[in-house]
């Protein structure tokens, strides 16, 4: 038996004049992604039973189902990336043509959305279809360095692609396409679904860390660098006026809706955005202290406008906050360890200190 390569879904000749396609997942792989299937099920039974409790319904104007069905979609890339989807996708998208205009299909849950309710709009089509598959262009045709695989540090076609998907979510570009209140997350989700197919199937970007598998030290990790931050948060942020500490024990329904709401909706896409992509990226152009500091200062520079002229102190702890979460990605290169930490921050922020 002669094989050819020995990758996953690699053609061997069994017998002479006879190929066989060996399977494109291994037994393990196939146990991961039914596992994710069922835990990607659960939680939008989850995600459903908060969207009743913040009366959706309501801002959906009756188009509950078909507004669910377009999260549920953009959401299914989201979190099947943290589940080894980039290689699978590697090895099954052979041809560049395909490549390229796969990530095209994220404009189908804005049809879902828009169609039922005569919402549809020429120029967001256009936008929606052209940002994941103009990225995929991108890297595909120009590739960072001239080479396949790119080069491991930031280039100029790395800080098109954030450009293009961070300053749309800083400045609320698309928030037209989606146009009720409580539905600002779907755009931004489609942003994220963009990058991690340009970055991480498109691209190949080692380092990463995005992966929903939870280890135990990821929480640990997360769980000390909010300990760290917390401590100067919590007496700077009283001494600039920024937080004022407020009591009240919340319930345990509130605190789970907030942590899983912010883990998924804020801190994920915001860690992905500037740990594993930006300070990743910038690592091996100015070393591990400096990506981690310039990340950081990023980071917080991104919150001036909450709320506008130039929230100052907002900036200042969100650029210390980006220290810690950029130590708890850098620890293991785990985008959890962070988002644990941001979640963490952010929460207690809200529970606690509004």
């Amino acid at each position: 038996m002669v094989h050819y390569g020995s990758q996953q879904g690699k053609i061997r000749l069994a017998k002479p004049g006879k190929l066989i396609q060996q399977p494109i997942l291994g037994e393990s792989a196939h146990r991961v992604m039914a596992g994710a299937t069922a835990a990607y099920a659960l939680l939008l039974v989850a995600f459903w039973f908060a969207a009743h409790h913040f009366a959706m319904e309501v801002r959906t104007r009756g188009h509950m189902a078909s507004s669910f069905t377009a999260f549920a979609l953009l959401f299914a890339p989201y979190w099947f990336f943290g589940f080894g989807a980039a290689e699978v996708l590697q090895r099954i998208l052979t041809s560049r043509t395909v490549r390229v205009l796969t990530p095209g299909l994220l404009l189908v849950p804005y049809l879902v959305f828009s169609l039922p309710r005569g919402e549809f709009r020429w120029i967001y089509a256009v936008v929606l279809f052209g940002i994941p598959v103009g990225i995929a262009a991108l890297f595909e045709f120009l590739p960072p360095g001239g080479t396949q695989p790119a080069m491991p540090k930031l280039s100029w076609q790395d800080a098109v692609v954030l450009a293009v998907v961070g300053l749309p979510v800083e400045f609320g570009w698309l928030a037209g396409s989606f146009p009720h209140p409580g539905m600002s997350a779907l755009p931004k989700f489609l942003l994220v679904d963009s990058a991690l197919y340009g970055f991480l199937v498109m691209r190949r970007l080692e380092g990463v860390g995005y992966d929903f598998r939870v280890r135990t030290r990821d929480v640990i990790i997360g769980m000390r660098e909010c300990s760290f931050f917390g401590l100067i948060a919590i007496v700077l942020g009283i001494g600039i006026s920024f937080i004022t500490p407020h009591g009240g024990m919340p319930s345990a329904s509130s605190a789970s809706a907030a942590l899983l709401i912010t883990f998924f909706f804020v801190a994920t896409p915001e860690e992905l955005f500037f740990r594993g992509l930006l300070q990743n990226l910038l690592e091996p152009r100015i070393g591990r202290p400096g990506s981690l500091l310039l990340a950081a200062v990023i980071f917080g520079l991104s919150h001036f406008n909450k709320p506008l002229p130039f929230n100052w102190r907002y900036v200042l702890l969100g650029t210390i906050a980006g220290i810690f979460y950029g130590r708890a990605w850098r620890d293991r290169r785990r985008l959890f360890a962070s988002a644990t930490t941001h979640t963490l921050v952010d929460v207690i922020w809200s529970l606690w200190f509004r």
